[in-house]
């Protein structure tokens, strides 16, 4: 049975997506998916937003649990696989037990970094990955009238405030920055969203960082930071980003960089191994780099090109990065290239006063990422404009009187 069983290791996203793959484009072999939670694969961006805000809990999986029984995909649960055998290619599980493939995939994600200072271990301190700690997180938000401080002034840090506000907490965020969201979209588009947290009554305390939690019967009362802050708190949650899980990978010998180096393929350095969402480092050949990134979109183009590379067909990453977030009443899309975006000029069409715009970013003349804020229907225009590479006339991209389509 080796020589037609695909092993795909991780519950996620990337994971379902690489099976889905495999079975739309005709694979009748063996699927065996290995996650350690107890859940079937879900999707994340749902878990710091729609279903932290309430939604309904059968809307954050990937498929109902009949669908793993009506496409032959045998789902094995709360089970970790501890090593990898390249040379015999088996995976062995943590009860010692071997599952042997010909082609295998790695799904693994990534950790939330976590505090690890001084009370660490109080009750009420969160971190938001799985769908375990939404429901925690969840819990103790839904009631109303907490004093929650969050670490982190990020995308995940910024969701859980607009939640929390939503439910009637009172929320401090905690943030390295001079401004919010300064590392992934600069000090002018950062500010943007840090009024509309405060016009929602969220308090920032920037240039600064958790330092100490102090606790009362167990549990988190208070947090000092390290500007000397003293802040109450019922609930804190650190949102201060990720690790990719390469503990598999590094020890099977395989080539790592940010994450688990692949080629355009998925594929890494060793024969029938892929690697796909969180984890992977794959090499975009449209920017002649490798790039790793954690949002939901990666995980879905990232499978879809193993799943279809495992079946012998010229699949290559050209998917270009996107994200989306929801805080309060403003929506957003992002598509780009992180790195050339970094130092590019902006542009804006629309008003960033009333939080109606696109801004692009242009490098040498061409636009290399693009967001567009409470305007919809535009994405696979900015998408077409990233993806030409063609010179642009900045008046004109700026102007909204010309039709994105006419750039």
């Amino acid at each position: 049975m080796t020589e037609r069983t695909i092993v795909i290791v991780g519950g996620g996203l990337a994971a379902a997506t690489a099976a889905t793959t495999l079975r739309e484009h005709g694979y009748d072999g063996r699927i065996v998916l290995v996650g350690a939670e107890s859940h079937r694969p879900y999707i994340r961006p749902p878990l710091s937003k729609e279903y932290l805000n309430g939604g309904d809990r059968d809307d954050v999986f990937v498929h109902p649990a009949q669908w793993y029984a009506d496409n032959a995909v045998d789902l094995v649960l709360e089970t970790v696989v501890s090593a990898l055998d390249p040379g015999a290619r088996e995976v062995v599980l943590e009860d010692g037990g071997r599952l042997g493939y010909a082609n295998l995939l790695l799904a693994t994600g990534a950790s939330p970094r976590r505090f690890t200072g001084p009370g660490s271990d109080l009750d009420g301190v969160h971190v938001l990955r799985t769908l375990d700690d939404s429901d925690a997180l969840r819990d103790e938000l839904s009631a109303g009238g907490r004093r929650v401080v969050i670490a982190g002034s990020s995308w995940i840090g910024l969701e859980v405030a607009a939640s929390a506000r939503q439910y009637g907490n009172e929320v401090t965020v905690v943030g390295h920055g001079d401004i919010p969201l300064q590392g992934a979209l600069g000090a002018e588009l950062g500010s943007v969203f840090e009024q509309l947290h405060r016009e929602h009554g969220v308090a920032f305390r920037m240039r600064s960082s958790v330092a100490e939690l102090h606790g009362s019967d167990g549990r988190v009362a208070e947090v000092t930071t390290d500007a000397g802050d003293r802040l109450a708190a019922d609930v804190v949650v650190t949102g201060i980003g990720a690790t990719p899980n390469t503990a598999l990978a590094e020890r099977a010998g395989l080539e790592l960089g940010n994450g688990i180096t692949t080629s355009a393929a998925m594929l890494t350095s060793a024969a029938g191994i892929f690697a796909a969402g969180d984890v992977a480092d794959p090499y975009l050949p449209a920017i002649g780099q490798h790039l790793r990134n954690e949002h939901w979109a990666n995980a879905i183009a990232g499978g879809t090109v193993a799943a279809r590379a495992m079946l012998g067909e010229d699949a290559q990453y050209d998917d270009i990065p996107y994200f989306y977030t929801d805080q309060y009443d403003l929506g957003m899309e992002y598509s780009g290239y992180a790195p050339l975006a970094r130092g590019a000029e902006i542009v804006y069409r629309g008003d960033r006063a009333s939080r109606e715009f696109i801004s692009f970013w242009v490098r040498d003349g061409r636009v290399v990422a693009g967001m567009n804020v409470n305007v919809w229907d535009v994405n696979d225009q900015v998408q077409r404009l990233i993806r030409s590479g063609a010179q642009i006339d900045r008046a004109r991209l700026a102007d909204e009187d010309v039709p994105l389509d006419a750039l």
